[in-house]
């Protein structure tokens, strides 16, 4: 059956598909950036930690964008956040396109990045809710729909990347200009349509409804994380931890006087814990798996390995339906069943040593990752009807700002880490020569502090032709650190296994997992 038949709205299909372009444009954005990360460490120097940094900014920003659209969305509409989301798309790649040196690269990059993702968040606060409101008893189906969106903008970025950069040799900020294409599109196709309202605001629920499910609980993970988020931008102070214990108390509490001082629903904070996973497992990964695979093997299999991925994801989001019933797998299932094959897939691809091998261990990776962000968002619509926007909207939040904080920058500062350890064993002489001027931090914790390799250095030694026995020790130990860093990657999908288990044995005890009308959730 087609989607507008099943939708509630009779412009239903025009508005999933609207939402789809809209998060194609972003994905077709993440993908070129994602490209061009090799660009920014030669023409800039910067190191993994500090790439990490600017792509962390690329979720962060995601993050303010779809929890604040999320909280307004019903009470402005949904037309003015498209607008929004529009204008933040332009206004990105102008602050992007302003970094021209190595002194002003970094802040221009990162604050780019960061006007990007806000314009996604924003676009996602409006697409998510609009699909769960317009296919109520299709939510898994339809979320995944919308959702192969983000892969197929990912294929189109990484074609476009891979001609652009590599064959044509063209600049990076003509590379990431295209990405304006999808962005007008989606502005078209959301031009004069009307928008239904959510069940929860048909009927009259009060913002304070709608934040009860959520309550102090809910808020907590979103507002740790945004405490973390703030110590960072105010590091510089010297206070940084403390300014951002301080906004995250404050957030806290508002969140608290808002729910009327409700605890919240244990599962939704459970679900909200786990969505920090996956936000760090999948997009952290995503943000650097074209750089990694390119250095294991090169620049253009590495392209290549990441349309694969992006492929297997676009074409198995369309088959979420036949999953459920014909595979009798819950949405909770089917996340258990992901999370295994994810942590699966990055175990073999931490020891691939060959193309063939690659396709196979991110292949499964590929799989295990597919559903998991559609159907996490599903199940919130399933069991949370009365929270309806909002709680999707901080699930997303929070997803995002983990892989700005966690994923991103821990990704990179694992490479950094087990690059300068490998090359430290071999040659400490040549550690010493080639070891970054600044160390890499995780979360800004000093006891984390290592030394990664500098990135102009490191950059020099891989595109040598005839490369030095010294360049060649470089160039091993940080395909040694990139191998170590996806068997590190592992043990996240690991701990969302278990905790999808759980959750798999808690629906059981209770007669089994189902959606809920908004009366049986208020009871």
């Amino acid at each position: 059956m087609s989607a507008s038949n099943e939708g509630i709205a009779p412009n239903a299909s025009r508005l999933l598909w609207a939402g789809f372009m809209a998060i194609l444009a972003a994905g077709v954005g993440f993908a070129i950036r994602g490209g061009i990360f090799d660009n920014w460490a030669k023409e800039y120097g910067f190191t993994g930690a500090q790439l990490g940094a600017i792509g962390g900014a690329g979720f962060s920003g995601f993050c303010f964008g779809i929890i604040f659209g999320g909280l307004i969305v019903d009470k402005i509409g949904y037309g003015k956040l498209v607008a929004l989301a529009l204008i933040g798309h332009v206004l990105s790649a102008v602050v992007t396109f302003m970094a021209s040196t190595p002194d002003n690269a970094y802040n221009f990059l990162f604050w780019g990045m960061f006007i990007f993702a806000y314009a996604n968040g924003t676009l996602e606060a409006v697409a998510n809710p609009l699909v769960a409101t317009l296919y109520p008893k299709n939510r898994t189906h339809y979320l995944n729909i919308l959702h192969a969106s983000w892969p197929a903008g990912m294929i189109i970025g990484a074609i476009i990347g891979w001609y652009l950069d590599d064959k044509m040799q063209l600049s990076w900020k003509t590379q990431l200009a295209l990405y304006l294409v999808p962005t007008v599109l989606y502005g078209i196709m959301f031009m004069g349509q009307k928008f239904p309202k959510s069940e929860a605001a048909e009927k009259g629920a009060s913002f304070s409804e709608m934040f009860k499910s959520v309550g102090i609980l809910g808020a907590f993970v979103a507002c740790y994380l945004l405490s973390k988020f703030f110590a960072d931008i105010f590091k510089g102070t010297g206070n940084g931890e403390l300014i951002g214990m301080i906004i995250g108390g404050v957030l806290l509490l508002g969140a608290a006087v808002v729910s009327k001082f409700s605890l919240g629903s244990i599962l939704l904070f459970v679900l909200f814990i786990t969505h920090a996973l996956v936000g760090a497992v999948e997009l952290g990964t995503d943000g650097w798996i074209q750089n990694i695979t390119g250095n294991l093997f090169s620049s253009e299999q590495g392209k290549a390995l990441f349309i694969w991925t992006s492929s297997i994801m676009f074409a198995l989001r369309f088959c979420a339906h036949f999953i459920e019933t014909k595979l009798k797998l819950s949405p909770i299932g089917l996340l258990l069943v992901c999370a295994v094959l994810a942590y699966i897939g990055l175990n073999l691809a931490s020891g691939m040593q060959n193309f063939t091998m690659a396709l196979v261990a991110l292949g499964i990776y590929a799989v295990g990752k597919t559903f998991f962000w559609p159907t996490m968002l599903a199940v919130i619509g399933d069991r949370f009807p009365r929270s309806g926007a909002v709680a999707m909207s901080i699930m997303g939040g929070v997803g995002m700002l983990s892989a700005g904080l966690i994923g991103g920058p821990g990704l990179g500062y694992c490479k950094d880490r087990f690059a300068g350890e490998a090359l430290e064993k071999a040659d400490a002489a040549l550690y010493s020569e080639y070891k970054a001027a600044t160390p890499s931090k995780f979360l800004n914790i000093e006891s984390s502090a290592a030394f990664g390799l500098d990135g102009t250095k490191l950059s020099a030694a891989k595109e040598s032709k005839e490369r030095t026995e010294a360049q060649q020790k470089v160039v091993a130990a940080d395909q040694a650190g990139d191998r170590a860093t996806l068997k590190a990657d592992a043990w996240i999908p690991a701990t969302m296994a278990l905790i999808y288990l759980l959750l798999f044995f808690y629906f059981k005890a209770i007669g089994g997992y189902r959606p809920l009308t908004l009366e049986e959730e208020k009871a």
